[in-house]
């Protein structure tokens, strides 16, 4: 089974944790993609569903298959989102934020009633720490975050865009650090000292949010939880 297989699987059966009538967050990053997919196929067959993206990508495919979006001001809560993950580490621990979506992915996380995770077997790891930890940061202070940054040891490096050699930009118009800090001992820890930080917006640590996390594999699907 290829990684794409196994995303695919992981998406497919994301579906099963959706009814008619719910409300859905809608994650970023490849697995995500394919679950909304699967979902726009459902919507096609009758399913109806509202939706909220984690990015204006993924609210631009909901909109081309058919989903119905909303927004918080109407639907303040979410009855499930279904988002991928960076890395999986022990009690649902995560780092996301590869593609740049981390803000919209936490607040769209803690909107709803439960948060499951799609991912491949690849994602699961014994600690965090081996994916760069994505920051969120205003423009302006980027330069006193990285100082900061690089006194915790947590080694940050701008992104930078693909073209141009620009710094890559998020939705809201932030950059992103990656912190290749490597093994992370203390995600907790770890994420109060980012959060200290004055101009860091968000982090890519998701700590306590997800409730289950369906991890395929060359034996199906495996569900996982706290």
């Amino acid at each position: 089974m290829t990684q794409d297989q196994a995303k695919l699987l992981a998406a497919r059966r994301a579906m099963e944790f959706v009814s008619d009538g719910m409300k859905i967050g809608l994650g970023t990053g490849t697995t995500s993609t394919l679950f909304i997919h699967e979902l726009g196929k459902a919507v096609r067959d009758g399913l109806s569903i509202e939706a909220i993206a984690t990015s204006d990508e993924s609210a631009k495919l909901a909109s081309e298959l058919g989903i119905k979006l909303t927004s918080f001001q109407d639907t303040p809560v979410l009855d499930v989102n279904v988002d991928g993950a960076d890395e999986i580490g022990p009690g649902l621990a995560l780092t996301k934020g590869g593609h740049g979506a981390l803000l919209h992915e936490k607040i769209v996380a803690s909107a709803a009633k439960k948060f499951i995770v799609v991912a491949d077997d690849t994602k699961v790891v014994a600690k965090l720490g081996k994916f760069p930890l994505p920051v969120e940061v205003i423009q302006l202070a980027s330069p006193l975050v990285i100082r900061r940054l690089k006194d915790l040891r947590l080694n940050p490096l701008l992104r930078m865009s693909a073209n141009g050699g620009k710094p890559w930009l998020t939705d809201e118009g932030n950059f992103i650090l990656d912190c290749h800090c490597g093994q992370i001992d203390n995600p907790e820890e770890t994420a109060a000292e980012i959060r200290s930080i004055v101009g860091v917006v968000e982090h890519g640590l998701f700590l306590g949010m997800a409730t289950l996390a369906l991890i395929a594999g060359e034996k199906g699907v495996q569900e996982l939880d706290r």
